[in-house]
């Protein structure tokens, strides 16, 4: 079972790196549009890095639009793995 915490750890990490937004900003019921005010290419990025990072693949065709919804599919495909 991956371990959401860590996973969540990540992908705020990665959002910081990736964009203007400050790391207290991040929580699980973010939105990465409506609270983050990130466009496609900036999630884009995020899904690039994570791909790169746990070595998974993510589909674009999925709606993810909050930080739960992402640290979910990343511990799902962990799991599959």
């Amino acid at each position: 079972m991956a371990d959401k915490n860590a996973i969540f750890d990540k992908v705020k990490e990665i959002v910081v790196d990736q964009s203007d937004v400050k790391a207290e900003d991040i929580k699980m019921d973010t939105n990465f549009k409506e609270n983050l005010d990130l466009d496609s290419l900036d999630l884009f990025e995020i899904v690039d890095a994570l791909e790169d990072e746990y070595d998974i693949e993510i589909d674009s065709d999925n709606d993810i639009e909050t930080v739960n919804q992402l640290v979910d599919y990343v511990a799902k495909q962990l799991d599959e793995k």
